[in-house]
């Protein structure tokens, strides 16, 4: 590969190669590499003009180095960039002697007798004491031999390509493609010690889907499908193909050994330290492979959701107002799972049993801001009627659920009594 001054020392051979040539053919013609221009910005009066207009990926070899890092971001080798330059060649010389056609056509012959940049012509160009900037290139060591082409320019492409030079006469010209340019940063690599043995693995495809998820409150609790699902409960996942050889659960970021696993359902404990909130799971198989068996990751599932709702206790202190007045106070939340400092959290109350004669009433307050995670938030309210009220807690998208009495087909707590 070759390191930045690639792009140059390609302009500077290309221009040395044509010196000698068009010198020969057209007495007294030299070669330049400027930007097109009238005589007086230093385009020659009787030569070529040498300029690189554009720069395009190469497809063939822009993707050749991937990948460049280890997944610790470790470099394995060195990324490279793979370029084909546009080169626009102009002539200019006496018209009535057609100086400008007897250059083109020198350089035409020259490149189509030649159209390789060797390795020797790199070499020579690079030790020319005139182009001592180059004196560090590496091109000539490139894998790849730079080619010239013909790039074929209908004359809209001339038109549109000799408007960008702002009030520049058109003067006859060509294009050409160089290619291909391969440009490395100079930079040390990690390589890993050669492969001693080879194991070939083949294994049909096998895509575990989770179609359901239950849960389970305890160990004598039944299984049920649309119940709440608390810090302490089980994931009961049914689905097809859910056994792999080495099955885990992945749930919120964190993999978790299964209790029990079949090809239709798995039992799996809800791994601590889980957030209340929107959580997702996942299957996920390893396949053992190795010398010394150990897994290596295979096939994933569908990533299913669910809600992990908090528990939550209440406690009123620094209660203030009497009589018929509203009454401000600080209400103590105690969670179960703690509470992250990112997380939003909202108190509600609602009027336990109001009388008939009217709506119950209804609150809502926001937690303050909180600098690190928590168990216990106190979330100060006011103008809040005297009473009691059920508590309910939202942490992000996940509402704490209110205690149910079946005897009377109400929701009874936690409750709170503001008085």
């Amino acid at each position: 590969m070759s390191n930045y001054l690639a792009v140059a020392t390609v302009t500077a051979t290309l221009s040395r190669a044509l010196t000698t040539a068009v010198g020969t053919d057209v007495p007294g013609a030299t070669v330049t590499t400027l930007r097109p221009n009238d005589s007086t910005n230093g385009t020659p009066g009787r030569g070529v003009n040498i300029y690189l207009y554009q720069v395009a990926p190469n497809a063939a070899w822009r993707n050749a180095d991937l990948p460049t890092r280890r997944e610790d971001g470790q470099l394995v080798q060195r990324p490279q960039v793979a370029l084909d330059l546009q080169y626009l060649l102009s002539f200019y010389g006496e018209e009535v002697q057609l100086e400008p056609q007897r250059l083109l056509g020198s350089v035409v012959r020259t490149l189509h007798t030649r159209p390789v940049l060797t390795r020797q012509m790199i070499r020579d160009t690079v030790s020319d004491v005139s182009n001592d900037f180059l004196a560090s290139s590496n091109l000539a060591e490139e894998v790849e031999l730079i080619k010239f082409t013909p790039s074929p320019l209908s004359l809209e492409d001339l038109s549109k390509l000799w408007s960008v030079f702002f009030q520049v006469p058109y003067t006859l010209s060509i294009a050409y493609q160089a290619s291909v340019v391969l440009i490395e940063p100079e930079v040390q690599t990690q390589k890993a010690l050669p492969v001693r043995e080879r194991n070939v693995y083949v294994t049909s495809f096998r895509q575990p889907v989770i179609e359901q998820i239950m849960s389970q409150a305890g160990e004598d609790q039944p299984i049920v499908h649309d119940q709440p699902i608390f810090a302490d409960h089980k994931l009961i996942l049914v689905g097809k193909q859910l056994r792999g050889e080495v099955t885990r659960v992945r749930i919120g970021g964190v993999e978790a050994e299964p209790q029990t696993v079949s090809d239709t359902q798995i039992m799996v404990p809800l791994p601590e330290n889980l957030r209340a909130g929107l959580q997702g799971v996942q299957v996920v198989q390893y396949v053992q492979m190795g010398t010394l068996l150990t897994p290596h990751r295979g096939f994933e599932s569908n990533v299913a959701a669910f809600v992990l709702r908090p528990r939550v206790t209440a406690t009123a202190s620094n209660v203030q107002g009497s009589g018929n007045n509203p009454r401000s106070a600080d209400i103590e939340i105690g969670f179960d799972p703690e509470v992250e400092k990112s997380q939003r959290v909202v108190l509600l109350l609602n009027e336990f049993q109001p009388p008939p004669s009217r709506q119950a009433l209804a609150y809502r307050f926001s937690a303050p801001p909180r600098m690190d995670e928590t168990s216990s938030i106190t979330i100060p309210i006011s103008g809040v009627e005297p009473g009691t009220y059920l508590v309910r807690v939202q942490v992000d998208d996940a509402e704490s659920t209110p205690g149910f009495d079946e005897t009377t087909g109400q929701y009874d707590s936690p409750r709170l009594t503001l008085s």
